[in-house]
């Protein structure tokens, strides 16, 4: 049994949710997502409850049972809480904005990079962090590693976007002068 995909997710007030015939679909206060459902398994709402059991233990169904649980917890969670993802712009002369829904980057090209946020992500930029939050936790991390493969952080300088919570292993330059 998958220790993952054999945990209740528990089902807070005011989330509505919907088995449909091939999508479950979560309402909640900050929106709604939607989530496929697997034929190999079975999705039983009780007691505040979801609980996903395999109908067959086939090596697909054991496959998708951890899955597709932390696909729709992620879901409850993202109707409730949300997700975020920050960003640090580090570098003499690298700044971010954000102008409506356009984040303005300036990191060492000749030019600033524009790049326009998706639908149901918003960003703030204090500093230099920027800040992606928003419900799909897939969208919010997309949307995150595409801005940082702008301009990766180099292991030399450090200079580049990297996680807030990254850290980068930084080496030693070239030894001048021996011989």
């Amino acid at each position: 049994m998958s220790r993952i995909g054999k945990l209740p997710i528990s089902v807070l007030s005011g989330v509505d949710i919907s088995i449909g015939t091939d999508v479950v679909e979560v309402k909640g206060p900050k929106g709604v997502l939607k989530t496929p459902l697997c034929s190999l398994l079975k999705y039983e709402l009780a007691d505040g409850r979801i609980t996903l059991t395999r109908q067959e233990e086939t090596r697909q169904s054991r496959s998708q049972h951890g899955l597709r649980r932390t696909l729709l917890a992620n879901c409850i969670e993202g109707v409730t809480k949300g997700f975020a993802k920050a960003l640090e712009v580090i570098g003499v002369g690298y700044r971010v904005a954000v102008k409506g829904n356009i984040i303005e980057l300036t990191v060492g090209y000749s030019h600033p990079v524009l790049v326009e946020l998706p639908d149901g992500l918003k960003a703030e930029a204090e500093g230099q962090i920027l800040t992606i939050s928003g419900i799909d936790k897939e969208l919010v991390g997309e949307f995150a590693a595409q801005i940082r493969r702008i301009r990766k952080p180099e292991p030399y300088n450090g200079k580049g976007i990297k996680y807030v919570t990254e850290t980068i292993c930084r080496k030693v330059g070239k030894s001048g002068g021996k011989k």
